[in-house]
């Protein structure tokens, strides 16, 4: 039966803790029996952590008949190798049944994972790669509080975990923005893999949060229910303004004497002699061979949740038409469509999409974002990872977060918090500025040219990339309403408007972007001339060369790489040689991609990849290009050679 906590009682009842030393058996012995039945996992750290996520789940608003219900605390389990002490815990709690996850734990295709991932009633993040948790309990915890919602959210993590870098990030964050919905609870056991905390990276746990201002509770013996119940209710019940980490000293294989204080236990299950051993000092049957029966049967999946990205109903708003003579690049463009966005969504007092900034506010044109919605305005500091992981978290609670940053830092360097992202099917945009050798004179450690080999690695993330300013607009648009993870890129400078042949807007008023949609921007009988982003223009430029030549060459904007237009590619290759162009690494880009296209097609045609071979310099963006074969005139030399 399910425990129910009342926080302002002070104190367990006797009754209470006899029901959660019961509790307690019955989990501890699950968390051996799943670890041994699948020979692998962590045992170790899931029963130090156990008496505190018992009471936990004991004190929490959250209903396992109803467990995405909106009114729900949150519980982000950082340290997602502790998987066998959720789950034990979720079944005491009603989620499922113990053979349930006994039956299924890390076996192909079932509910069950070794890491936690939401597939599980009742786990709200994917989690694994340490270090990351905390962001994202951050993004939820700041999200609630701009919604204006009274929702918890609350964090286990390790001590070990405490090494990463990351999460110093995350602790100043929830200080400057006094998360006092925020509740970290750390086992702190003193134990991780290859052994002492103390000997691996010592560091002062209490201290780190203490002196980034968060309320500090330590617990001398975290298995005491009690003191537990005392520390998490007052923090729960009793916002001091600001967020409050709980360090609790506990013992690593708690319950089981041969496994207490011992680093291999962190990973390491039992073999079947041990396990025998443990189940009689802990009192119980030792079931393992019905289990083992229950494991030779088909996985079953009806305990499954099944997880689509979804976003909230926005407006599109109404588009901006840059005209022929305007010059704007766009990045700003993209400015003005986010504060288009904002004032037609987030009205009467309801925050729908926010803005994510790392110290570049006016770079990535945030400014008029800002001005219109200064509470869903997130200055990041110089945290990308912490703003990356914080934007998935936002977008689980219904927020649609624009995460903005130069294009190296907005993938390159948080590749594995978009991976995680990605994982929790989040809802995030993510819109780089200053991509490509674009960024001239920056260098290249500035000179993001590795984007679309990057995404392409990723399952759930669509890739766009606007030719001028007007498809910019109507690109950030399109992406805001739709659900699903967004990587828009552009370059620094100034674009000129794409005009059609008789001088007009190619994206006019009447222009509307579609995901997997090429558009033509010049038709031609002898050759085709696919590219996309910066370069357009300067592939413009290089129509024009060869059409006062007297050649029919066709210009096809492949403004959406990923979904990608394959029909389009294969309509090119029906009509004669294709050359493809692009601000990338020539290996991973838009040509891989078209050569792919064709090769499984079985087209073949003279085909030939224009982009970026070597590293750029420093320098003005025309001559990076030319350097590199990339103007207007190597692009048209390149097509004459192949007609």
């Amino acid at each position: 039966m399910s425990l129910q906590l009342n926080m302002q009682a002070g104190e367990l009842s006797s009754q209470q803790l006899q029901q959660l030393r019961e509790m307690r058996v019955r989990c501890a012995k699950n968390i051996l029996l799943c670890t041994s039945l699948a020979a692998s996992g962590h045992p170790g750290g899931s029963l130090s952590s156990l008496d505190m996520l018992l009471v936990t789940y004991g004190c929490i608003k959250h209903d396992a008949k109803k467990p995405d219900m909106e009114e729900r605390d949150r519980v982000v389990v950082s340290m997602g190798h502790i998987s066998p002490g959720v789950y034990s815990t979720l079944a005491e709690y009603g989620y499922f049944t113990a053979d349930e996850f006994l039956a299924g734990f890390r076996r192909t295709g079932s509910g069950f994972p070794g890491h936690v991932e939401r597939i599980v009633p009742g786990v709200e993040w994917d989690t694994g790669n340490l270090g990351q948790g905390l962001s994202t309990a951050v993004g939820i915890a700041h999200g609630f509080k701009i919604q204006g919602r009274p929702n918890k959210v609350v964090v286990f993590m390790g001590d070990g975990e405490q090494q990463k870098g990351q999460i110093s990030e995350a602790i100043r964050f929830a200080n400057k923005y006094k998360l006092d919905n925020l509740i970290v609870v750390i086992d702190r056991n003193h134990l991780q893999i290859c052994g002492a905390t103390e000997d691996i990276m010592p560091q002062s746990v209490r201290a780190m949060y203490a002196t980034n201002n968060w309320e500090v509770k330590y617990l001398e013996d975290g298995h005491d229910c009690n003191s537990y119940f005392r520390a998490f209710a007052d923090a729960y019940s009793k916002p001091c303004g600001k967020p409050t980490v709980i360090v609790a000293r506990t013992t690593m294989g708690k319950g089981i004497s041969f496994m207490e204080n011992l680093a291999k236990y962190h990973g390491s299950p039992l073999n079947r002699a041990l396990l025998a051993d443990a189940l009689k000092e802990l009192g119980v049957d030792n079931d393992v061979d019905r289990l083992e029966a229950l494991r030779a049967q088909p996985v079953a999946t009806n305990t499954i949740r099944r997880f689509v990205s979804s976003a909230p109903a926005l407006a599109m708003g109404t588009p901006v038409l840059y005209g022929p003579d305007s010059k704007t690049d766009n990045r700003s463009a993209y400015g003005n469509a986010l504060q288009g966005l904002a004032e037609v969504n987030n009205i009467e007092g309801v925050i729908k999409i926010s803005g994510i900034s790392c110290d570049l506010e006016g770079s990535v044109k945030m400014g008029g974002f800002r001005k219109h919605s200064p509470t869903a305005y997130i200055e990041a500091g110089i945290q990308e990872h912490h703003a990356a992981s914080m934007a998935g978290g936002m977008s689980s609670i219904g927020m649609v977060p624009f995460f903005s940053t130069f294009g190296v830092f907005a993938l390159s360097e948080v590749y594995n918090q978009t991976r995680i992202n990605d994982f929790n099917h989040t809802n995030v945009k993510v819109v780089a500025t200053h991509v490509g050798l674009d960024v001239g004179e920056d260098g290249p450690t500035h000179q993001c040219i590795d984007y679309l080999g990057l995404t392409r690695n990723f399952f759930r993330f669509s890739v766009f990339m606007p030719a001028d300013p007007n498809q910019t607009d109507r690109i950030i648009r399109y992406a805001a309403v739709h659900a699903g993870n967004v990587f828009v890129g552009m370059g620094r400078s100034i674009t000129p408007v794409i005009l059609k042949e008789d001088g007009t807007p190619f994206y006019d008023a009447a222009y509307t972007f579609q995901a997997g949609k090429a558009d033509w921007l010049r038709r031609g009988t002898e050759a085709t001339i696919i590219t996309y982003g910066a370069l357009t223009p300067a592939v413009m430029d290089a129509w024009a060369l060869l059409a006062g030549e007297g050649k029919s060459v066709g210009v096809l904007n492949m403004a959406s790489l990923v979904p990608v237009d394959r029909e389009a590619i294969l309509e090119a290759a029906a009509i004669g040689p294709i050359v493809t162009v692009e601000d990338h690494h020539i290996d991973t880009g838009l040509g891989a991609m078209v050569a792919l296209v064709l090769a499984e097609s079985g087209k073949a045609v003279p085909f030939k990849r224009c982009g970026v071979k070597c590293y750029g310099g420093s320098g003005q963006p025309a001559e990076l290009y030319a350097k590199q074969g990339l103007d207007s005139g190597s692009i048209a030399t390149t097509v004459k050679g192949m007609l």
